[in-house]
């Protein structure tokens, strides 16, 4: 009550800091006369004197008006466009660190480029993260121009670039990129053997357009860089040979929940075959350090107990192959993850094929949080506002709009089956077309879109439908969906980058149609022309009420609903929103539809009717909201234990990157082998302990297979009144001497590259089994909660254990290794060439795809497309245009016109 009252007198938070940044652009409109009078080279000598002033000890704060109005100057010039007032809020907004919710059509763009240009004069770099490369490219081309007239300079990272290429796109003041792009080179840095080979140069600050899409969306799966790992056959096949001797009372399987488990008894035989078998290390099976032979332990059980030959899969020759559930079809190239697939190729003794192994990883949460200041601008981040402020620290505020919203919203359409929903969409649809009025009709999924596409072609109602393979067909598509009658079936709205205007979009009509004719009278007359031609389709599609967008269900997210919704009614245009339901529909059916049903059948609701009122759409929103506040709690869990992971993470990266840095790193070389010297001698000579019950002998053997050293350490034990301090400092003394030797032998430059390769490569290798190890643990770790103790608090603890025994065998194979070394001849510098076979994974949250294989085919089928180098399924002969059809996409068409195919002759009707 309180608070309604105090948002009453004093207004909302969100509407006191728009209130607060009304006197700034004030400021920056009142500069707008002496700034506009100013000529090109005064405009752009700007740049320097903002430097200079930060250098002299300004803040980025007491330059943003100046720069901002100067940003406003160079827009003007350059794009042909002014920075509404609204806009200048959403820059302010951006630099502040925050997240701007700016609806459709109001140019976030544009916006961007105002805290970018400020906070690049500080000559850190900015980073702008967009969903996708063709977006990357659109936006580094088209904002770059402002920036490139103001002195700065502007680089893009897209998939299939070179480290070279990266690295200048780094150094640039304003790098556009993708997140995956950020994030792959990050982790491929962090693998590099050379400071010079890495390409990132720090995280100071970046922009986050369609943040929701990026930070929420997409946050839902690691990016990941895996290899092959080393041959484990010998381990596979051994587990395997146990699981036979286990009898019934040894494991319990669930088949519903394709569980299998051991039961207490099945714990001990288990145990006890492993320790004859000498593969059991402590006294415990779930000891720490066995966790990986529990985890193969475990999947051998599920390849033996749940899975069935020639039912789950078959054997075809050397390969396992999965048979599809649903389908009875064979999944060749499919494989179990897990080590799953190795061990039912174990069960059947046949090639164990080595599995995936994670080299490293991270989490876009964990990624982002990383950068000095981060912020953002999308159309709809309000509905996640708590997960973004909890996670990120960013605080979302909703930008007013340049021109009022005359979009109207109808209350959702409920129906009992798909098919009546259908009928009244096609209805719908088949209505606007005729009185001239564009149509997006959005769906949840490719599947949908198709099946909604194939009811229109038998309806014979021409259509696009939206195609996510190609972003930059994808953007032509949209372009046109502002069409007078357009009909647009598109499967998610977010992230397009590409307005969706009534008559027509004029940058991309120029692009596609005028592409090839030089600067001059012809080309200016066609621009005319087609301007002309769209304010008049502009006009047809207002007075039909402009663009209808109609949602075929409910999203289980209210974010991506609204997305839908905000492409129409940009810019103050009238527009209308209108969703469909039927009680058959993914959420309708989770939140008990059943129930509904049986209620309207007793009203006698008729076929084809349908229920309309605002209480359904409350209803709706509240099952909405459930479902997102339920996914906000997964990603919160699974990112509490990635936390611990990336303390390590972060641990690691810096300490790898210190050594890559130091000219030397003989001293903390030399603080290992003293503090291996500390870990042996206290393992043999206990704390307290008599000389009568040290273990001098076994203590001998170490110092011979750690050190190198043949010492006399049972006859300095046998000594008169000797401590173990003592034979501490004459095991220091020796290695230092042997060391010290072989430094001058080999001499300071070939020692230090030595000790750094060795360094080097054993901490990647060590901490390539510690990641294994840790996704083990996790998938284990669950079942403590059984015994009343939190799984996220033991994970913790052992995982801190983990760490903790990697770096002491770190410490001990370096020094191992080092004490061994012999120069038989220089060692080659280390290069990117010595880093393992890698494959960069980013799975769709969505579809489970790997995004990054899906550019790969892209890349590649492009490249090939532009050499030419598909063989066409018949000869094009350029004097029989018929033949031309057979002509790839992106060769020259063979008219002779110079232009490509595709823009050409091969240009969709």
């Amino acid at each position: 009550m309180f608070g309604g009252l105090a948002r009453r007198l004093f207004g909302s938070s969100n509407e006191r800091m728009i209130k607060a940044m009304r006197a700034r652009v004030a400021a920056i409109n009142a500069l707008e006369p002496e700034v506009s009078a100013l000529t090109d080279e005064q405009l752009r000598a700007r740049t320097s004197e903002f430097r200079e002033q930060l250098a002299a000890g300004k803040t980025l704060d007491e330059l943003l008006v100046p720069a901002f109005a100067t940003v406003r100057e160079a827009g003007k010039r350059v794009l042909g466009q002014r920075h509404f007032d609204v806009q200048m809020m959403g820059g302010i907004t951006l630099h502040e660190g925050r997240i701007a919710e700016m609806k459709t059509g109001e140019g976030k763009t544009l916006v961007a480029t105002l805290a970018t240009y400020l906070n690049a004069l500080d000559g850190k770099g900015v980073h702008v993260v967009t969903v996708n490369d063709y977006l990357a490219q659109r936006d580094s081309g088209w904002m770059g121009r402002v920036h490139g007239f103001l002195g700065l300079s502007v680089g893009v990272i897209v998939h299939g670039m070179d480290d070279d290429e990266r690295r200048d796109a780094y150094a640039c003041d304003v790098t556009y990129a993708t997140n995956n792009e950020l994030g792959f080179d990050y982790l491929r840095d962090n693998m590099k053997y050379d400071v010079r080979a890495m390409v990132q140069r720090g995280h100071a600050y970046a922009i986050v357009d369609e943040v929701d899409s990026i930070l929420v969306d997409e946050a839902r799966t690691p990016l990941i860089i895996s290899g092959p790992m080393e041959d484990r056959s010998d381990l596979y096949l051994a587990v395997d040979d146990f699981v036979p001797h286990l009898v019934p009372d040894d494991y319990e399987v669930d088949e519903k929940q394709r569980t299998a488990t051991l039961t207490e008894a099945g714990n001990e035989h288990i145990e006890r075959m492993l320790e004859e078998a000498g593969l059991l290390k402590g006294d415990n099976l779930y000891d720490v350090e066995n966790v990986t032979v529990v985890h193969h332990v475990n999947q051998a059980l599920r390849a033996h107990k749940l899975f069935q030959k020639d039912k789950d899969y078959i054997v075809r020759g050397e390969d396992v192959v999965i048979i599809d559930e649903f389908t009875g079809r064979m999944m060749p190239g499919r494989r179990y993850s897990e080590g799953l697939h190795q061990a039912l190729e174990a069960k059947e003794r046949v090639k164990i094929q080595p599995e995936n192994q994670t080299l490293a990883s991270i989490t876009f949460q964990n990624y982002f949080r990383m950068y000095h200041k981060l912020s953002g601008m999308t159309g709809t981040a309000m509905t996640e506002a708590d997960e973004l402020l909890d996670i990120y620290g960013l605080e979302v505020i909703e930008i007013p709009t340049n021109l009022p919203v005359a979009r109207k919203d109808d209350d959702d359409e409920v129906y009992r089956t798909t098919r009546e929903k259908e009928n009244a969409i096609i209805e719908l649809i088949r209505d606007c077309q005729s009185r001239q009025q564009p149509i997006l009709v959005g769906t949840t999924s490719i599947e949908k879109s198709e099946q909604l596409s194939d009811a229109l072609t038998k309806a014979k109602i021409p259509h696009q439908v939206l195609n996510a393979r190609y972003h930059e067909q994808e953007a032509h598509i949209v372009a046109d969906a502002g069409f007078p009658g357009a009909v647009t079936i598109a499967t998610n709205m977010a992230g397009r980058g590409t307005d969706i205007q009534l008559g027509g979009n004029l940058e991309m009509r120029i692009e596609r149609e005028l592409e090839g004719i030089e600067e001059g009278p012809e080309r200016q007359a066609r621009i005319e022309a087609i301007k002309a031609e769209i304010a008049e389709k502009k006009a047809i599609a207002k007075e039909a009420g402009g663009l209808f967008v109609v949602g075929t269900e409910r999203h289980e997210s209210r974010r991506i609903d609204n997305q839908l919704r905000g492409r129409s009614g940009r810019q103050g245009d009238p527009g209308r929103s209108h969703f469909f339901l039927s009680l058959q529909d993914d959420l309708m059916r989770i939140f008990g539809s059943e129930r509904i049903d049986g209620m309207l059948q007793k009203l006698g609701i008729q076929d084809g009717e349908a229920i309309i009122h605002p209480w359904v759409n409350k209803a709706l929103e509240k099952a909405q909201k459930k479902v997102e506040a339920r996914n906000f709690d997964i990603r919160k869990n699974l990112l509490k234990y990635d936390n611990v992971m990336n303390d390590q993470r972060k641990a690691v990266f810096e300490q790898r990157l210190d050594f890559l840095r130091a000219d030397s790193i003989s001293d903390p070389i030399a603080e290992m082998r003293h503090d291996v010297i500390d870990d042996i001698v206290s393992r043999h000579i206990p704390e307290n302990a008599y000389p009568e019950q040290w273990n001098t002998a076994e203590l001998q053997e170490d110092v011979r297979e750690i050190l190198n050293l043949d010492l006399p350490v049972v006859e300095w034990a046998a000594e008169e009144g000797i401590a173990d301090e003592e034979i501490r400092e004459r095991l220091m003394k020796a290695a230092d001497a042997a060391a010290a030797e072989r430094a001058e032998r080999f001499g300071p430059d070939i020692t230090n590259q030595i000790e750094k390769a060795v360094l080097l490569q054993t901490l990647d290798h060590l901490w390539r089994e510690h990641l294994a190890t840790l996704d083990h643990l996790r998938q284990v770790i669950g079942l403590r909660g059984y015994a009343q103790r939190d799984p996220l608090n033991e994970y913790k603890s052992e995982a801190f254990e983990l760490f903790q025994a990697m770096l002491a065998k770190l410490r001990e194979t370096v020094t191992a290794q080092l004490m061994r070394v012999e120069l038989v001849q220089a060692p080659p510098p280390l290069a990117d060439d010595d880093l393992p076979e890698m494959q960069a994974i980013h799975q769709d949250p969505t579809t489970g795809e790997n995004e990054m294989a899906l550019a790969d085919a892209v890349a590649a089928f492009e490249a090939a497309s532009a050499r030419g180098s598909f063989q066409a399924s018949a000869a094009v002969d350029p004097n029989d245009p018929a033949t031309w059809a057979n002509t790839p996409r992106n060769a020259e068409c063979p008219c002779g016109s110079g232009k490509k195919y595709k823009h050409c002759h091969g240009k969709y009707a």
